[in-house]
């Protein structure tokens, strides 16, 4: 009985995975081929390009995909979570303490990952709306005045479906998107058996010939191939949604055969219609067929932008407990599955970016000129870390160890070189994006050390303080008062003041920290660690992952303290208002930057409602801070 439910619920994930995960590659052959033989690459369309190209995609497809990502990348789970950000976590578990530099520049990969994923995101829903509505044009010319509008339209009423959460849309979509993989699948074998040729491009061959015989027009080609690979990189930031062993079945039983059917038949229709190379994809099906062919692409589409958003969200929340974001609102959409969140700030900004991108290029080939440089440089840079888990964590052989490493370079370079060439034609829009998201993430962090500093400046030890109270001991009030700081080493502003100001303290007075570990979840039973002081005084520390949300009230009332467990409706907390004051000394940081962390730090939301406590229990206390 236990194993059908665990069967039952693996082919939940595995079915929610194909709608969620999947729908953003799924929907890359309406674009990927037919801008391989785009005229801006003076590729002539002819048997034998036709069958190094298709063999290069295919190839490029099973590589990227089959190898690195589902063969190992999804090793590198962080228990349970993935992405660049859990990635960085896991390798910084094996950084020497005192090699600093190095976990800096670690530190910095995992933001500039990020700050691209979060750029190339805007562009991912927008290129596959408008190439899905764009069949239209197949039809009737008379449609092509309505596709934009059309498009904006589809993106403005899936982003409000998101606050539903991810396995609520995945369920509606996984059926849906797994007809799309069977359509598609068969579109392409029935072309393919009305030329079965095309078959000799399942030769890795014919893509080496192509490469070797075209050069310098071959390499400007690649960076169009690499639009089939559009979701890969997320693949491994939603896999804390759905689990490993869901993506993986849901790749190789479906995906993959679909994906891989269809190319080689878009292939075999080339090899007989060479004149007929725009909108491609949808000169495979009958005239018919049209129609509903259409609406179930755009269907596809809306799903394949769930890849990206389902994992912007998880990514937001990483950012916000690695210290790297202000606090946001992060609601969790799922009781059973702790993975599956939304986040509506970054839901609201990914619509307004993606509806500006289709009102900006309008076509989704001048979409598809800018796709492919975030997701490139974010694919070298898990190529990188990867090499070093597969030294340090997995102490692999160098005799493995280099040859792999040596062919995901050369492929993820040559991938990422041939997508510069798109930084003229629209793919500045994505390095802008990418650097301003980067200069805010990276203000956050130092502007939050430079804060930390200037609180431990002034720090009193929680031994130092304990001592003098029992030396001097103030009026003791009934109650429990606790003291949030975030300095575990310190005795906070507020329970300095509230003693200066009202010259009173609680029976039970707890300074209480929170730290954030580099793992995604932390156990229970390792969730607090408490000391005691004299007259009363108690210092805790609460641990949390880096993917939880902290719950304090939940945490405080399972502590360890005498008189706390029937003292819970006295809990008050107290907490420093702090208000930032930029200083005229430079201090590591220039004025602007002070300013933008400033302006950040005022609008984060509140520690109340970030560490979820209870409002008519909490108690502020103003205080001031140079930086």
């Amino acid at each position: 009985m236990g194993n059908n439910e665990g069967s039952g619920h693996q082919l939940t994930l595995a079915i929610g995975a194909i709608g969620v995960v999947f729908g953003d590659i799924g929907t890359s052959p309406l674009y990927a081929l037919r801008e391989c033989f785009s005229p801006k690459h003076g590729i002539a369309v002819q048997a034998d390009n036709i069958l190094g190209i298709v063999s290069l995609l295919i190839w490029t497809l099973s590589l990227v995909v089959c190898v690195k990502y589902l063969g190992f990348v999804l090793r590198a789970d962080n228990k349970g979570e993935g992405g660049i950000l859990a990635l960085v976590s896991l390798v910084s578990r094996y950084i020497p303490k005192d090699s600093k530099r190095r976990a800096g520049f670690v530190a910095i990969l995992g933001i500039v990952g990020a700050a691209l994923l979060y750029s190339d995101g805007m562009i991912t829903p927008a290129v596959s709306v408008l190439s899905a509505i764009e069949g239209l044009e197949v039809i009737t010319p008379r449609f092509m005045p309505y596709v934009e509008p059309l498009a904006i339209v589809v993106l403005i009423a899936l982003f409000p479906m998101q606050a539903r959460g991810t396995a609520k849309v995945g369920r509606v979509f996984g059926p849906l998107i797994s007809l799309w993989f069977v359509v598609i699948a068969i579109l392409g074998f029935s072309s393919i058996v009305s030329n079965p040729g095309i078959l000799a491009a399942l030769n890795p061959i014919h893509a080496s010939r192509f490469l070797v015989r075209e050069r310098a027009l071959s390499f400007a080609v690649l960076g169009s191939v690499f639009l089939a690979l559009t979701g890969a990189e997320v693949m491994y930031a939603d896999l804390g949604h759905f689990g490993r062993s869901p993506i993986r079945r849901a790749w190789f039983f479906l995906v993959y055969p679909a994906l891989i059917l269809n190319y080689v038949g878009q292939g075999a229709f080339l090899l007989t219609h060479p004149d007929r190379v725009e909108n491609l994809f949808y000169r495979l099906a009958p005239s018919w067929a049209l129609y509903p062919l259409v609406a179930l692409a755009t269907m596809a589409t809306i799903i394949a932008s769930q890849a990206v958003i389902s994992g912007a969200f998880s990514i937001a929340r990483q950012m916000v407990q690695l210290g790297l974001w202000p606090r946001i609102q992060v609601r969790h959409t799922s009781d059973s599955t702790i993975g599956q969140v939304y986040v509506p700030f970054i839901n609201w900004c990914l619509l307004l970016g993606t509806v500006g991108l289709v009102l900006g290029f309008k076509k989704s080939s001048s979409l598809a000129n800018a796709y492919g440089i975030a997701v490139s440089v974010d694919m070298l840079i898990t190529t990188y870390l990867m090499i070093f888990l597969g030294r340090r964590m997995a102490k692999m052989r160098l005799a493995l160890l280099v040859p792999l490493a040596l062919l995901f370079l050369a492929i993820d370079g040559a991938l990422f070189l041939s997508n510069l060439t798109k930084i003229v034609s629209g793919g500045w829009i994505v390095v802008v994006f990418a650097t301003l998201i980067f200069v805010l993430m990276k203000t956050w962090k130092d502007g939050r050390r430079l804060f930390s500093q200037r609180i431990q400046a002034y720090r009193l030890s929680p031994e130092l303080f304990a001592s003098s109270i029992a030396l001097d001991p103030p009026v003791r009030v009934p109650g429990t008062a606790i003291f949030l700081t975030v300095d575990p080493k310190g005795v906070p502003k507020a329970l300095l003041h509230n003693l200066k100001h009202n010259r009173v303290l609680h029976e039970r007075t707890i300074v209480l920290s929170v730290q954030t570990q580099d793992e995604p979840y932390v156990d229970e039973a390792k969730r607090a660690e408490i000391l005691g002081y004299e007259a009363g005084i108690w210092h805790v520390l609460l641990r949390f992952g880096f993917s939880e949300m902290p719950d304090v009230p939940k945490a405080v009332s399972g502590l360890d303290v005498p008189g706390l467990a029937s003292d819970q409706s006295r809990i008050t907390y107290f907490m420093g208002r702090e208000s930032i004051v930029v200083g005229r000394k430079r201090n590591g940081m220039m004025r602007w930057r002070k300013r933008l962390f400033t302006f950040l730090f005022n609008n984060a939301v509140s520690p109340t409602d970030f560490f979820r406590m209870p409002p008519d229990s909490v108690v502020e206390i103003g205080a001031k801070t140079e930086l």
